[in-house]
């Protein structure tokens, strides 16, 4: 395993989903993407090309599948969204779905050589959905992790953009995990403990600061359509492949939204696992579990 402290929660990880088998090689990779930037990403068993590629969601980085993938243990590929982790930020500060897309079409033709499940949480999963409308070639299955096109951002994830940009920066790790139990974000503070340190750096002045752009800017962007998503079900509706939303029990997937998707796309499945909006953090072996049935 690397001795990398990037990878330094990996054992606690793998301990935690009761993996019995050997932590699998993980490294750093990366690839050109638009505009003169890099996409960055992490490569479990890179010795074999990925079968499964996870999206995270807004504020979120590649490292927060860690422990699901461990849980799965498959050859996999998890990704920076622009903007997070160690991709780079877009000049112009516009993370809609449909510019992520662009950036992980790319990726996936240069570091996947077969077709993939690909699965997205949130902001992520909405990029999804476009990738395998615009790529279906490049897709074998589609999972998405609380989020449909029906979503209101201003109404379903309030709450979820004021944490990500409500405050700039903390005294301590501590601060932030505790404002994450008061947002509802996930209640295992061992968990949020390592999600928040590999999401955060220290600034000269000592206080600490959220890596992603998100945190950087003037709030998250708002709009003046209610659902401004609303397009993705013909996206969704063109695919061929299996489909399945898995809504956390305490997310943000209301039964009126499953109830649209369960309309827009009656040959989908749908799974409740219970957790809140972040189940890949705070509940991967459940989410494992609703997954493994597509698992490659």
């Amino acid at each position: 395993m690397s001795t990398d402290p990037e990878f330094r929660f990996l054992a606690s990880d793998a301990a935690r989903v009761a993996r019995s088998a050997p932590v699998p090689e993980v490294t750093r990779v990366s690839v050109p993407v638009g505009d003169g930037r890099t996409m960055s990403g992490l490569s479990f068993t890179p010795s074999e090309p990925p079968r499964m590629v996870v999206l995270h969601g807004a504020g979120l980085n590649a490292h927060s599948f860690d422990p699901l993938l461990l849980a799965l243990d498959v050859p996999a590929l998890a990704l920076d969204l622009p903007g997070h982790g160690r991709s780079d930020w877009r000049a112009d500060a516009d993370y809609r779905p449909d510019h992520l897309a662009d950036d992980v079409v790319t990726a996936l033709e240069t570091l996947a050589s077969e077709p993939v499940l690909l699965l997205g949480h949130s902001l992520g999963g909405l990029t999804a959905a476009l990738v395998a409308a615009a790529k279906p070639e490049l897709v074998r299955a589609l999972v998405i992790i609380d989020i449909t096109p029906g979503v209101s951002p201003q109404g379903d994830t309030g709450a979820i953009a004021e944490f990500i940009s409500g405050k700039r920066d903390f005294a301590t790790i501590d601060e932030i995990v505790e404002r994450a139990l008061e947002f509802g974000i996930g209640s295992n503070r061992d968990a949020l403990t390592r999600g928040v340190s590999l999401n955060t750096r220290r600034r000269p002045d000592g206080r600490w600061e959220w890596t992603h752009h998100f945190a950087h800017l003037n709030g998250l962007s708002p709009s003046d359509d209610p659902h401004p998503y609303a397009q993705l079900w013909a996206s969704l509706q063109t695919l061929e492949v299996p489909l399945k939303l898995i809504r956390a029990s305490d997310g943000i997937v209301s039964d009126e939204l499953a109830s649209e998707w369960a309309e827009q796309l009656p040959s989908s499945t749908i799974n409740v696992v219970a957790g809140p909006h972040n189940l890949h953090e705070a509940a991967p072996v459940a989410l494992a579990e609703a997954i493994r049935p597509l698992r490659p």
